[in-house]
């Protein structure tokens, strides 16, 4: 398997160096450590430490002097899916891996390392305040969670479940009592209502369109107007076009 993923990896991504090898858990876990490497693709199944294992020492490593790696879960079991996004996986594949597959991941591993690290964030008026509050022995009041945009969905297949990152989604259509959930191989359903997918999604990435319609930024080509005067959204790399509805058109006014 190693070498099987170690060719495809340089068939689809070229410029990659791939930093060192395991056969073992504890062996990778001495190798990330020394070598500090931006992605690790791991096996669930690895004798001495999981790949579960490992990810949560990564993750308790992380919160001290280094940053974990994005972790890539490989393994010939579905079941293990929904464990490993538990430890915030950047993706998960299923063996025997699939190069389109592969190539969808390494898109999204290409635009996560190229993206700039967030600074650290200066002393602010809040942060201020609330030391002064410490001071007069003043409880502050908790700061609410920020909510973290959905990163997959469970679509029943069968008798099977099939798990779907939201990056590989094109667009979200309202259908009766579901929702269809339109990717790159089809179109799969989900008991998700639209209204409640509408509140997991990142708003800057998925735009509603519709009062039934969802579409990815990232696959919009383009709008037209047809006879009718209606406003159509063009996807790239499909046929079908979605019309806009008037109570969402402002999403399209800038382009």
């Amino acid at each position: 398997m190693l070498d099987y993923l170690a060719g495809e990896l340089a068939a689809v991504w070229p410029e990659l160096r791939i930093a060192g090898r395991a056969a073992n858990g504890l062996d990778a876990l001495r190798l990330i450590d020394e070598l500090a490497p931006d992605v690790a693709f791991l096996d669930i199944q690895m004798p001495g430490l999981n790949g579960v294992q490992l990810a949560e020492r990564l993750a308790g490593d992380a919160a001290g002097a280094s940053r974990a790696p994005r972790v890539v879960f490989t393994t010939a079991h579905e079941h293990y899916a929904l464990q490993a996004f538990e430890h915030a996986a950047f993706d998960y594949l299923l063996k025997p891996v699939r190069r389109e597959r592969l190539e969808r991941t390494v898109a999204r591993l290409k635009e996560a390392l190229a993206a700039p690290a967030p600074a650290p964030a200066p002393a602010s008026a809040t942060e201020a305040l609330a030391g002064l509050l410490r001071q007069l022995g003043v409880q502050a009041p908790a700061a609410a969670p920020v909510p973290v945009p959905l990163q997959w969905i469970r679509a029943a297949q069968g008798q099977e479940t099939r798990l779907i990152a939201v990056d590989e989604v094109i667009y979200f259509q309202s259908n009766d009592k579901y929702t269809s959930v339109f990717i790159g191989d089809g179109e799969h359903l989900i008991r998700t209502p639209l209204r409640q997918l509408r509140e997991q999604l990142d708003p800057q990435q998925f735009w509603q369109i519709h009062r039934g319609v969802i579409v990815a930024a990232r696959h919009v080509a383009g709008t037209r107007t047809d006879f009718r005067g209606r406003m159509l959204v063009k996807l790239k790399g499909r046929p079908e076009e979605l019309v806009v509805s008037r109570n969402f058109a402002d999403v399209f006014r800038q382009m």
